[in-house]
C-alpha cells in the first residue's frame, strides 16, 4: 500500500544545495553552510574537534549543561580550557569575556551557547562577538535553541562557527542540524592536523568533497525525510510571516509566561518563581521555574501533568536535568507551543498541582497578568 513516508524519490544534490541556501538565510550568512544528517550535538562535537588543535588555548562559557560538554570535547582535543562559569541563572558579560582574553591571550577560541534550553538563560552574542574578533580567536556558537526564537545574525556579530537545530523554535525533527563555516573558521581547520578525516563528524570531508566542487555530487546518501522537514521548516517561517513573526511570537509567549507565574504565587521562598531573576538574560524558547522550597520539582510537574485536561495537548512541562531536577521546572514553550493558549495551559496546570500541595495559588490573577503583557499574534 501507498505511505506518504515510503518510495521517495531519491533527494538530489541540487535540491540539497538549495535547502541549505534556505538554512543560511535563516542563519543570517554568507558563509558556508552544510547540513548534517543528525542532532546538533553532530556538528557541535565536530566543529569543536575540528577547531581546536592540540596545544591550543579555549575559552569555554558556561552557562548550561552544554557549556560543559564544549569543555569536555575541547579537552579531548588536546586544547588547555579555560572555564568561565556563571550562575545558571544569569548569562555571561562580554567584559567577563574580555577579562578573560586579556589573562589568556593565547586563546584561540571560544566556545558559547546563545540560548540555554535547558536553564532558561539567553547570552547577549553581538558584544560578545565583538570582543572575541578584536582578540583575534574564533567564536563558535550554539545557536540551537535560539533560531528563529531570537534574533541570530552570524555575519554581523562575527560568528565563525554557527550550529543550528530544527528541533525547538523552528518545529521540526531532531534529526537534522546545519552548520556554517567562516574562512578564518575554514583556515584554522586545514591547518589544525587533529582535525577528523574519513569521519561522520569531518567538516573538511565536507569541504572538499561537497563545497569545493560546486555541490554537484553529495558524499552519501541524504537523510531524506529529515531534509524535506527542513525545508518545510523554513517554508512555514516565511509563510507565516518571516523570522521577525517567529522571533515576536516566541517573546510575547515568554513574557506572558512570566508575568503569569510571577502573579501566580507569592514571590518568596514558598512561592513559584522565575529561575533566572533578571527578565533581559531569560531565553524566549524556554521559561526555568524554581519551585517552592517545600516540594520537589519532579513531582510538581508530575501532579501538573495528571491534572491536566487530556482533551487538550499536554503542557510542555518537565523538571530540570541532573542536579537541578529538584528544583527546577522548565516550560518548554517553543516551536508550536509559542502561544498563549501554551501559557494558560501551563498556568492553569500549575496552579490545580499547587492548591492541592497546599501552596496557594491564584490562577485569575495569573492570566491576567499574563493577557496584559501578551504582544504576539493570535492563535
Amino acid at each position: 500500500m501507498p505511505h506518504p513516508l515510503l518510495d521517495l524519490a531519491p533527494l538530489s544534490a541540487e535540491h540539497f544545495a538549495a535547502i541549505e541556501r534556505q538554512v543560511a538565510s535563516v542563519m543570517g550568512t554568507d558563509a558556508d553552510v552544510i547540513v548534517m544528517q543528525g542532532e546538533a550535538l553532530l556538528p557541535l562535537e565536530g566543529c569543536i574537534r575540528s577547531a581546536a588543535r592540540p596545544g591550543s588555548t579555549a575559552l569555554n562559557v558556561i552557562t548550561g549543561p552544554y557549556g560543559q560538554t564544549f569543555g569536555g570535547w575541547l579537552r579531548d582535543s588536546g586544547a588547555t580550557v579555560v572555564d568561565i562559569e556563571v550562575p545558571y541563572d544569569t548569562s555571561v558579560s562580554a567584559e567577563t569575556v574580555r577579562r578573560a582574553l586579556q589573562e589568556h591571550p593565547e586563546t584561540e577560541l571560544v566556545s558559547l551557547v546563545h540560548a540555554e534550553a535547558a536553564t532558561g538563560n539567553t547570552n547577549a552574542v553581538a558584544p560578545i562577538g565583538a570582543v572575541v574578533r578584536e582578540h583575534g580567536a574564533l567564536l563558535m556558537l550554539d545557536a540551537v535553541a535560539s533560531v528563529a526564537a531570537e534574533p541570530l545574525h552570524t555575519d554581523a556579530w562575527g560568528v565563525d562557527l554557527c550550529v543550528i537545530g530544527a528541533q525547538k523554535a523552528m518545529g521540526g525533527p531532531a534529526g537534522v542540524s546545519a552548520v556554517s563555516v567562516s574562512e578564518r573558521a575554514w583556515g584554522r581547520i586545514h591547518a589544525n592536523p587533529g582535525a577528523p578525516r574519513r569521519s561522520y563528524l569531518s567538516l573538511l570531508d565536507w569541504k572538499e568533497r561537497w563545497i569545493n566542487p560546486g555541490r554537484i555530487a553529495l558524499p552519501h546518501a541524504p537523510a531524506q525525510l529529515e531534509m524535506l522537514a527542513l525545508e518545510a521548516c523554513v517554508r512555514r517561517i516565511e509563510e507565516t510571516g518571516g523570522l521577525d513573526a517567529s522571533i515576536a511570537r516566541h517573546r510575547a509567549t515568554a513574557a506572558a509566561m512570566r508575568a503569569g507565574v510571577e502573579a501566580l504565587t507569592d514571590q518568596g521562598s514558598e512561592g513559584l518563581r522565575p529561575y533566572v531573576t533578571d527578565s533581559r538574560d531569560a531565553a524566549p524558547v524556554a521559561t526555568t521555574l524554581r519551585a517552592p522550597d517545600s516540594l520537589d520539582a519532579r513531582e510538581l510537574v508530575a501532579a501538573a501533568l495528571a491534572v491536566a485536561p487530556s482533551s487538550s495537548p499536554a503542557p510542555p512541562l518537565a523538571a530540570g536535568g541532573g542536579a537541578l531536577g529538584g528544583e527546577m521546572i522548565r516550560v518548554n514553550h517553543y516551536g508550536p507551543d509559542a502561544t498563549p493558549g501554551t501559557v494558560v495551559r501551563v498556568l492553569s496546570a500549575l496552579a490545580e498541582a499547587l492548591n492541592a500541595a497546599g501552596v496557594r495559588a491564584d490562577l485569575d490573577a495569573a492570566s491576567t497578568a499574563a493577557e496584559a503583557v501578551w504582544s504576539g499574534p493570535e492563535e
